[in-house]
């Protein structure tokens, strides 16, 4: 490695409703959502803990935090994205999501990798 070390993780997600693991009426609505993460660092990064901040539309919020994804610790080299689909249930047809990954380079350096805020919503629930 030439340089100064430099640790950047890039996360974009996309989302989609699961209608058909979804009950309007008993205020159930599920929605999956794949994560890339990209560490466009010139370091291998270890993932090794997650911090999710869930809101409904009612504004109620769940924290999850835990080891990991999908039970997973993964080791992601420098130009490579590791990719996963994970899912969460809503008592809203509108949330959102956002958060944090704990990260820690193959140098020893910890660090967080913040997910931006991204949005749940069931189709033509928004306008």
């Amino acid at each position: 490695m030439s340089g100064s070390p430099v640790y950047d993780i890039s996360i974009s997600v996309d989302t989609r409703y699961l209608s058909e693991q979804s009950d309007p009426h008993a205020s159930r609505y599920a929605f999956a959502y794949t994560i890339h993460i990209r560490n466009s660092g010139n370091v291998p990064a270890q993932l090794l803990d997650r911090h999710w901040k869930i809101i409904d539309g009612n504004g109620k919020v769940q924290e999850v935090k835990g080891p990991g994804v999908i039970g997973e610790q993964p080791l992601i080299e420098p130009s490579a994205t590791y990719t996963y689909t994970s899912g969460c249930l809503l008592e809203t047809p509108v949330g959102s999501m956002e958060g944090s990954y704990g990260m820690r380079a193959t140098d020893g350096h910890s660090f967080q990798a913040p997910i931006a805020l991204f949005r749940l919503a069931k189709p033509n629930a928004l306008n």
